[in-house]
């Protein structure tokens, strides 16, 4: 059996179709996911290995010297001079005894912008932390008190974490007595950066002390806010402080409430616990500038105990 031949090829092939510029769609996808690839190394590569650039602004750390700083301003316009010759004697001697610094300033060189003269507490302690950065704490304490325990350091007593912790007060109505935000129970010492106490109607706030760093200017600022200033608190300052603890919760975690004899008791027990001889602060609360009951009045039996114990 003859089977046929196959078909004879012709002497005059078509030409060769040109070659088709795309390349398969799986190929081309491969080539990109290549492609990305080595851009995303040198992308880590260059993040890695480029030259730092130092940021134009960084907060600085405190070296810690001198540990404290005392602050206190001084009204030179409604308060004698003779008194106040006194409050600027106890805080110098008592802080040359222990190494501490001290700003003792006038109110009269702060510009409130129209807010009562108290404000000028809050713009001495910011300047005292403008003029010793690497302190650790300022304590700012009103001219209406006198230190009564002169070798007791401020330091021992309440700024050691240890110290400090045993002396908390946890789960305590802000705003006595029955605020419903409460001081927290969980803090350490270590991470507290305002320290301060409570009388029978609120806090004592020119009373406190407050850790040198980013944080105390950022309270500073918030309680120095010019709404506060002039949103007219019946206690000024004092109201404005109250209501940045209760209602913001960063400064409130930060916050530790001791006992008022630990360094804010008072002469008289109307309104917050009594000084007992041998307590460390005593304070005049209430007193007056001029009268019977001024601060003059008030603050002269303890200053000669004041005397008799410096020597």
């Amino acid at each position: 059996m003859h089977f046929a031949y196959p078909p004879r090829k012709s002497s005059n092939p078509p030409p060769f179709r040109p070659r088709s510029g795309q390349l398969p769609t799986l190929r081309r996808g491969r080539l990109r996911t290549i492609a990305l690839g080595v851009l995303a190394c040198i992308l880590v590569l260059y993040l890695i290995f480029k030259p730092s650039k130092q940021s134009p602004y960084h907060e600085r750390t405190p070296a810690g010297t001198p540990t404290v700083v005392l602050v206190t301003v001084l009204d030179t316009k409604q308060y004698s001079a003779g008194y106040l010759k006194t409050v600027r004697e106890n805080r110098e001697e008592y802080a040359l005894r222990h190494g501490y610094k001290t700003v003792i300033t006038e109110a009269n060189q702060y510009d409130t912008a129209g807010a009562p003269t108290t404000w000028t507490k809050l713009m001495a302690t910011r300047h005292a932390l403008a003029k010793f950065p690497d302190c650790k704490f300022v304590w700012y304490l009103d001219q209406d008190a006198y230190i009564m325990n002169p070798a007791q350091s401020i330091e021992d007593l309440v700024l050691h974490p240890k110290s400090l912790e045993s002396l908390m007060i946890r789960g305590q109505p802000v705003v006595p007595p029955d605020s419903i935000i409460k001081t927290f129970g969980h803090l350490r010492g270590e991470h507290i950066d305002v320290i301060l106490s409570q009388d029978k109607t609120g806090l004592v706030h020119n009373n406190i002390i407050i850790r040198n760093g980013a944080w105390a200017k950022f309270f500073l600022e918030t309680w120095l806010d010019p709404l506060y200033r002039s949103y007219n608190f019946q206690k000024a300052e004092r109201h404005a402080l109250e209501h940045i603890v209760q209602w913001h919760p960063t400064i409130l975690s930060k916050l530790a409430l001791v006992p008022q004899r630990t360094f804010a008791a008072y002469s008289k027990p109307t309104l917050g616990e009594q000084y007992q001889e041998g307590d460390f602060v005593a304070m005049f609360a209430g007193c007056s500038s001029v009268g019977g009951e001024s601060c003059e009045v008030e603050s002269g039996h303890f200053w000669e105990k004041w005397k008799a114990t410096f020597g």
